[in-house]
């Protein structure tokens, strides 16, 4: 699997936490409000933003399991949940965090997503979640996670999931090109295999559904402004550099493209957020 930069997650952070679907953030809230603790499995989980957006909505004893195949980020995760929590100590097998009166066990865990099992079972998992992961993966390793899960009746919550809308302002002519492009792009082999891109959203719904599961879905999309100009310039620059790798027709239009684009008054970029349950 492909990794990102820390840098990268911290500048998207904030627009992360406040793109996430109300209604799905609340039927989660509660699904879980009765039950005093819950154990958590976060795939894929960064710098940890996906817990410090969850946790004040999950009950008052928390133990999260994240799960990442980056040392690195896993490393910063421990740094920023402990300068975010209002105290911290450790623990034999990670952090313990107290945050507006809750207590959050945490343990990281450096695992390889694409080889490792995904049952979770001896975790004791009783919620699977992930943010901005699902659209990297292939439908073979979705659907294996989702049979695995089924089998317990574990829940599952996936945020940010992209959808393949992107749009700029003001626009301009080579825009459609571009996204399309960068949509193939993302079907691209993340290290799952074939990835879902635009299609993860509602595939995971599918495969839900088709298990059982009482299904939830709702749009989550970034709504940049010019206080975001600086998330604004750094994903222009993606957008342009994946692109140029689908399309390399494309490549010297992208120049002026992506120098145009980066000062965009408002972009728009789709995502997905599901929640499902048995």
């Amino acid at each position: 699997m492909s990794g990102f930069d820390a840098a990268w997650l911290a500048l998207r952070e904030p627009v992360d936490h406040a793109s996430r679907n109300p209604d799905i953030a609340e039927r989660v809230r509660r699904h879980f409000a009765s039950r005093a603790s819950l154990t958590v499995v976060d795939l894929g989980c960064g710098t940890g933003s996906n817990l410090r957006a969850l946790a004040a909505s999950l009950p008052p004893r928390q133990s999260w399991h994240l799960i990442d195949g980056d040392a690195d980020l896993l490393l910063a995760a421990r740094h920023r949940l402990c300068d975010w929590a209002d105290g911290s100590s450790r623990s034999a097998t990670g952090v313990v965090l107290e945050k507006d009166g809750r207590r959050i066990d945490v343990r990281f865990d450096c695992a390889d997503l694409t080889t490792c099992r995904l049952t979770f079972g001896d975790l004791g998992a009783d919620l699977v979640t992930a943010a901005a992961l699902f659209d990297l993966v292939s439908r073979d390793w979705l659907e294996r996670l989702v049979d695995a899960l089924s089998e317990r009746h574990v829940p599952i919550h996936a945020v940010l999931n992209y959808d393949g809308a992107a749009h700029w302002d003001p626009p301009g002519p080579l825009d459609e090109r571009v996204v399309a492009a960068f949509n193939r792009h993302q079907g691209g082999d993340k290290g799952f295999g074939p990835a879902l891109g635009p299609d993860a959203g509602e595939t995971l719904a599918r495969l839900c559904e088709r298990r059982g599961y009482v299904t939830w879905s709702g749009d989550s999309p970034w709504r940049l402004l010019p206080a975001d100009a600086a998330l604004i310039a750094a994903l222009t620059d993606g957008f342009a550099r994946a692109a140029g790798e689908i399309d390399p027709a494309l490549r010297e239009a992208l120049v002026d493209w992506a120098e145009g684009h980066a000062k965009a008054h408002a972009v728009t970029i789709g995502h997905r957020d599901v929640f499902a349950h048995v």
